[in-house]
């Protein structure tokens, strides 16, 4: 389904706006990576969008419906949302974490079914966490925890899915491993809005780089057209080369050594 946000304004109170009128439309199955100064916004667009902080003017729509027009589980059932620092049951394994994302669909006439095993174990496979089921969450590497939590948000099986800084805390290796699957997850038709602090993974790995600064769209476009040094310096106020990587032609940002 279609991501549509218009207008959309968000702040914590009066003297204290954050969003400023933004508009984004991303169509089903393309990634978009938001990036930009701490700050600036990010993490209030996508809490924005996820129901979890109401905005004070604009839309969300997904598939054509404002998500803050509808029930809680049924936008629950259009949007899923993986925060920077989940939190888990304590103990909790591996395949019970992923069946938390079956959650919206269970209610007093609807316990677990067939459906929601189906969905888990394909999560899971998805992941490449199948054979970490049995084991508890608290005893994997950060890599494989990132990757459990990936698999609880898949389970949910909603059109929308929202990243939060996913390779924050991982080494390069499991970063790019993350980035993958994400790919992975857009290929299968979902839309995936997801904030990134690497301006160059950014580039790498989005179908649409989305700019904030000061809570405004400074850039919005395909990587290889927006992500320039003047885009560099306004959003970090640092100069920059930006090379073409080999192979692919991905921006590569190289800050510039001070003189002297």
């Amino acid at each position: 389904m279609e991501l549509t946000i218009q207008g959309l304004s968000a702040g914590y109170g009066p003297g204290r706006p954050v969003l400023g009128g933004v508009d984004l439309t991303v169509p089903a199955g393309r990634v978009v990576a938001v990036v930009g100064p701490n700050g600036c916004g990010k993490s209030t667009l996508l809490r924005s969008v996820a129901r979890l902080h109401r905005p004070d003017g604009g839309r969300v729509l997904v598939g054509g419906e404002d998500v803050w027009r509808l029930r809680p589980r049924q936008a629950a059932h259009r949007v899923a949302l993986l925060p920077q620092s989940p939190q888990a049951p304590e103990a909790v394994t591996v395949a019970g974490l992923v069946r938390y994302g079956r959650h919206p669909h269970q209610g007093l006439f609807r316990q677990w079914s067939a459906e929601d095993e189906r969905l888990t174990a394909e999560a899971l496979r998805a992941t490449g966490v199948a054979e970490l089921a049995d084991r508890r969450l608290d005893r994997l590497s950060g890599g494989q925890r990132q990757r459990c939590w990936l698999a609880m948000v898949l389970a949910q099986d909603t059109p929308v899915v929202l990243l939060d800084e996913p390779t924050s805390a991982l080494d390069l290796g499991h970063a790019v491993e993350v980035l993958e699957l994400v790919r992975r997850v857009a290929a299968g038709g979902r839309t995936v809005v997801m904030v990134l602090h690497d301006l160059a993974a950014a580039a790498r790995y989005a179908d649409l780089l989305v700019a904030l600064r000061d809570g405004a769209v400074v850039a919005c476009g395909p990587p290889r057209e927006v992500v320039d040094a003047p885009l560099v310096r306004a959003l970090y106020d640092i100069d920059s080369h930006v090379l073409a990587a080999p192979g692919d032609g991905a921006p590569v940002i190289v800050p510039r050594a001070p003189l002297g």
